[in-house]
């Protein structure tokens, strides 16, 4: 039993090994060759380690760089950008809001309650940029539209040479969420989603896959964010021409390629939800701006008044010092009053 040759390569420690002392642990490497596969198809959590060097994924470290925000500047350094709407192309005649002493805007985008309609525009510009500056054709059969279409027209002879434009992604994706009342989070984790096939699977969307790949990527984030899920059939009655079979096969080979892999860390979420605000400003789509009112500078207030306590009994345990604003100090204390607008 002892034997280090034992026909089973991943077996669990031999027992004289289980009972070593804590000062002489015993040695798992020698029943873990490198190299080797698991036993039953099955990969060890040592081969899911992920590469040292410069092949980091981004849906899984967060200090590695997004793709969309990557391939985004290569079209800014060469020069090439999307093409503008009429609102965008037409001059802009009013000035821009800015802050003064009795008026403060701000918009009501933040990491836990992004703004819907400017982050579903903002993942439709990363998925947009994916397909004009992919870097190969690689395709799957389960995602290319001739062979699983979601129309009955089906497509046309050229259906795989033209990429789409910011626009017609933008409507196929906001068509979904407004359909299925999906929520902004959902579209972040979403584009996580999509970057981690793109990275597991090794393929590229393209004209021909990015509606299918899209859609995958929504089925999936819909079920694991929201609390109620929409349902694959629902989504059967909203592209009325799919089939629940279909969709049924296309969740269940998104999940095999992503190798079940639906975990997004918060560090993760918030850098794509940082990476998306920072593609927006470089694109020119501005999230609206409104002035700060009374109840939310209150809840603002609130919500720092909270966090400034907690973090003050946390010093007072572990013995550190903290010090006092004169407001504290001061048993009638002054303070100015804001006016807002």
């Amino acid at each position: 039993m002892g034997n280090k040759n034992s026909c089973c390569s991943f077996g669990s420690p031999s027992p004289p090994a289980r009972k070593a002392k804590a000062k002489d642990p015993p040695v798992f490497e020698e029943h873990l060759p490198e190299g080797d596969l698991s036993t039953n198809n099955l990969q060890h959590i040592s081969e899911r380690e992920g590469d040292d060097g410069d092949n980091l994924d981004p849906s899984v470290d967060p200090s590695a760089a997004t793709l969309f925000l990557e391939r985004s500047k290569q079209s800014l350094e060469n020069g090439m950008t999307r093409k503008k709407s009429s609102h965008q192309i037409a001059p802009q005649g009013g000035l821009k809001k800015s802050s003064s002493c009795s008026t403060i805007y701000l918009d009501d985008s933040t990491v836990s309650q992004p703004n819907l309609k400017n982050t579903v525009k903002c993942v439709s510009l990363a998925i947009y940029y994916h397909i004009k500056n992919r870097q190969s054709e690689r395709r799957m059969d389960i995602f290319d539209e001739r062979l699983h279409p979601l129309t009955r027209d089906g497509v046309s002879d050229d259906y795989d040479r033209h990429n789409p434009e910011h626009r017609q992604i933008y409507k196929f994706v906001r068509t979904l969420f407004n359909a299925a009342q999906l929520t902004a989070e959902c579209a972040i984790i979403t584009l996580v989603y999509l970057e981690r096939l793109l990275t597991y699977a090794e393929l590229d969307i393209a004209p021909c896959n990015w509606k299918r790949i899209v859609l995958g990527a929504i089925l999936l984030a819909s079920k694991v964010w929201d609390d109620q899920a929409v349902w694959n059939v629902d989504y059967c009655q909203i592209l009325k021409d799919i089939t629940v079979e279909d969709m049924n096969e296309l969740e269940r080979q998104f999940l095999e390629l992503l190798q079940f892999n639906i975990n997004v860390p918060s560090s993760v979420y918030a850098k794509y939800y940082f990476d998306l605000r920072s593609l927006a400003e470089a694109n020119d789509l501005s999230f609206p701006t409104e002035p700060l009112s009374k109840e939310r500078a209150q809840k603002l207030e609130a919500m720092s008044r909270v966090m400034q306590d907690k973090y003050t009994a946390e010093a007072h345990r572990n013995g550190m010092k903290k010090w006092s604003s004169l407001d504290n100090i001061r048993n009638d204390p002054r303070r100015s009053v804001a006016i807002l607008s």
